[in-house]
C-alpha cells in the first residue's frame, strides 16, 4: 500500500474504473434479452429496478472501502470482522473469482475478436489470447499510472458511441416510461437477467490503498458508477425500442440502433464499440486482478514479497497472475470460467454484506447504524439473485454471447477497420 503523498488514484480514476467495470459487452445484446420479457418501452425500467436491487451492495462496498484504505476488497473486511484465518478463505475466493473473470474475457477476445483481425485458425486464436495477456500484464508493469490513464481512455472510448445512442432517447423518454411500472414475473425476470451487464461496480474498492482524497472517495465513486450506468442503460433501452422494430428478435440491437440512429457509418461505430468494451474490461481486471494475491501478502499468510510494489504494482502477484491466466486461456472453457465466477461473485457479496454488518455493530472506522440497517438488504438481494433457478443459465448466456460476439459485430467491422 502506498503512503498518502504518493497514492495516485483520485475520483476521476476510480468512476472510470467503476464504469469500465460496468460497461462492457453485455449491454450490447442486453435490451433484444429484456424485450423478450418485458415488450415495449417498460422493459427500460428493469435497469430501473435492478438498480435498487443492488444499491445496498454498492453501498456496503463503497462504506468498506472508504473506511479501509488498503487494498484487497473483501480479504481486509473480513481481516477485520472476523480475522485472518476465514479472512484467507475469502481473500483466496476472491482471487480465484477475479482470475477466472480475467481469464474468461481474455479467452472471449481470443474466440471472437482475433477472427477479425486475421487470426483465424486455432493456433492462431491461441497465440492472440496468449500475447493478449502478456501485452495487458506487460502495460499495467509499467506503472499504476499509467494504468489507470489507459482504463479512463478507454472508457471514454467506448461511451461516446453509447452516448450519442442514449441521447437520441432523450426527447421522448419521459414519455415513453409515463406508462408506469410494468408488472408480472416478466419485470422480476428481465430485472435478474439486468444484474450481470449491472456488475463490475465492485472493482472500485480493490485499490483502496491507492486512493487519495476524502475518506468517501471510494463510496462516491461506486455509488456514482452504478448510477451512471443505470440512467445509461434506460436510455439505450428506450433508444433500441424507437428504432429497432423487432427488438426481440435482434441478435445485435445496439448496433442495429446505432445504424438507424447515426446511419450508415453507425453499425461499425458501434461495432468498434464492442470490441473497446471487451478490451477496457480485460485490461481493467488486469490491472486490479493482482491487487487480491497482494493482499495476502504479509508474514502471516503467503509472505510480504507478494505486497511489494514498484510504481503502484506489485510486481509479484502480478507475475503470478500473469502466469495462471496464460494457463486458464489455454485449457478452460469460456462458458465454465464464466459460471464459477458469477457465483464466486455472489459468495463475496455476502461476506462483504456480513462484515459491514458486524464492523458497524462495532462503529468500526466511522461506520454505524445506517450501514448496519442497509448490510442485510444486501443480504436479501444474494439471496433473490441465487434463488433464481436460471442464475447458472445467464451466467453461461453471457459467456457465449457477451463478449464481442460475432453476433454482436457484422462481418470484417470493429477494430479490424
Amino acid at each position: 500500500m502506498s503512503s498518502p503523498a504518493r497514492r495516485v488514484l483520485g475520483f476521476w480514476a476510480l468512476l472510470t474504473l467503476g464504469i469500465n467495470g460496468i460497461v462492457g459487452v453485455g449491454i450490447f445484446f442486453a435490451p433484444a434479452e429484456l424485450a423478450r420479457l418485458v415488450p415495449g418501452p417498460g422493459s427500460a425500467l428493469a435497469f430501473a429496478a435492478t438498480a435498487l436491487l443492488l444499491s445496498p451492495v454498492a453501498w456496503a462496498y463503497g462504506r468498506l472501502g472508504s473506511a479501509y484504505s488498503e487494498d484487497g476488497g473483501p480479504f481486509v473486511w473480513a481481516r477485520a470482522a472476523f480475522g485472518t484465518r476465514f479472512a484467507f478463505a475469502v481473500g483466496f475466493v476472491a482471487y480465484t473469482s477475479a482470475v477466472l473473470s480475467t481469464s474468461a474475457v481474455v479467452s472471449g477476445l481470443g474466440q471472437y475478436l482475433a477472427p477479425e483481425l486475421g487470426f483465424a485458425s486455432p493456433a492462431a486464436r491461441a497465440c492472440f489470447q496468449l500475447g493478449t495477456a502478456l501485452l495487458f500484464s506487460g502495460v499495467t508493469l509499467l506503472g499504476l499510472r499509467l494504468s489507470a490513464w489507459v482504463w479512463s481512455l478507454l472508457t471514454v472510448l467506448k461511451l461516446a458511441p453509447l452516448l450519442l445512442l442514449a441521447g437520441s432517447a432523450l426527447p421522448r423518454g419521459a414519455e415513453l416510461l409515463a406508462g408506469g411500472w410494468p408488472s408480472g414475473a416478466g419485470l422480476a425476470r428481465a430485472a435478474l437477467l439486468a444484474v450481470f451487464p449491472m456488475q463490475g461496480f465492485e472493482i472500485v474498492a480493490v485499490p483502496a490503498g491507492e486512493v487519495r482524497g476524502g475518506r468517501r472517495t471510494v463510496l462516491l465513486a461506486t455509488l456514482a458508477s452504478l448510477l451512471f450506468a443505470a440512467a445509461l442503460y434506460v436510455l439505450l433501452q428506450l433508444a433500441c425500442v424507437l428504432t429497432v422494430p423487432h427488438l426481440a428478435e435482434s441478435s445485435a440491437p445496439i448496433v442495429d440502433a446505432g445504424g438507424v440512429a447515426v446511419g450508415g457509418a453507425g453499425r461499425a461505430l458501434f461495432s468498434t464499440g464492442a470490441n473497446i468494451s471487451a478490451i477496457g474490461i480485460a485490461f481493467g481486471m488486469f490491472a486490479m486482478t493482482p491487487r487480491y494475491l497482494s493482499a495476502l501478502g504479509t508474514e502471516s499468510l503467503l509472505g510480504t514479497a507478494l505486497g511489494r510494489e514498484r510504481r503502484g504494482v506489485p510486481v509479484l502477484a502480478l507475475g503470478v497472475t500473469t502466469a495462471l491466466v496464460l494457463v486458464l486461456v489455454s485449457s478452460a472453457s469460456l462458458e465454465g470460467l464464466f459460471v464459477l465466477s458469477s457465483l464466486a461473485v455472489l459468495l463475496q457479496y455476502a461476506v462483504s454484506a456480513l462484515a459491514l454488518f458486524r464492523l458497524a455493530g462495532r462503529r468500526e472506522r466511522g461506520l454505524g447504524l445506517l450501514d448496519r440497517g442497509l448490510a442485510p438488504l444486501t443480504l436479501v438481494t444474494i439471496g433473490v439473485l441465487a434463488h433464481s433457478a436460471k442464475l447458472v443459465e445467464v451466467a453461461v448466456q453471457v459467456a457465449k454471447r457477451g463478449i464481442g460476439s460475432q453476433d454482436i459485430k457484422p462481418r470484417n467491422a470493429g477494430l479490424a477497420n
